[in-house]
């Protein structure tokens, strides 16, 4: 049995196609895999906050070092990074907006960035090599886009 993190971006609860296109997987996931169970983070529809100085100043701090005030910057990030930790499977769904990523996700995805958490240097210096530290996991990525021009051989209306 598998356990899947679903992570809704859209900041439409009706008329999402994200949303639709994420019913439909999971339709489909559960026929095939009927054992594994869901989880739902919403980025779209609950705020989560971009991270400030506050969260810099803390995940930087190697945790045995953190002080109770240091702790509350990355509080919600450790949260968000263990629930990371605790899935074998995700299911990222995003709507394009202004040719973009929804700033919800994009708020998301700079909270589980964290250092020595899901990723680190290969080799202790910041030296543009990176290695990801969630290892044995699935990602799915359903995204979607509205209005027209987007398609192969469509125009923009002018």
């Amino acid at each position: 049995m598998r356990k899947a993190l679903v992570i809704n971006s859209s900041i439409r609860d009706k008329g999402s196609q994200s949303r639709y296109h994420t019913k439909l997987f999971i339709e489909h996931w559960k026929e095939k895999y009927p054992e594994d169970t869901f989880t739902f983070r919403e980025v779209g529809l609950t705020e989560i906050p971009p991270i400030d100085e506050s969260w810099m100043a803390s995940a930087f701090i190697r945790p045995p070092l953190r002080t109770l005030e240091n702790q509350k910057g990355v509080a919600l990030s450790n949260i968000l990074v263990e629930e990371l930790k605790q899935h074998d499977v995700y299911v990222l769904t995003s709507p394009m907006y202004n040719w973009s990523i929804p700033s919800g996700l994009k708020s998301y995805i700079d909270q589980i960035m964290r250092i020595n958490e899901t990723w680190k240097f290969r080799f202790g210096q910041p030296d543009g090599d990176y290695v990801g530290l969630l290892k044995e996991k699935q990602l799915f990525i359903l995204s979607s886009r509205g209005d027209t021009g987007y398609g192969i051989g469509e125009k923009t209306s002018t």
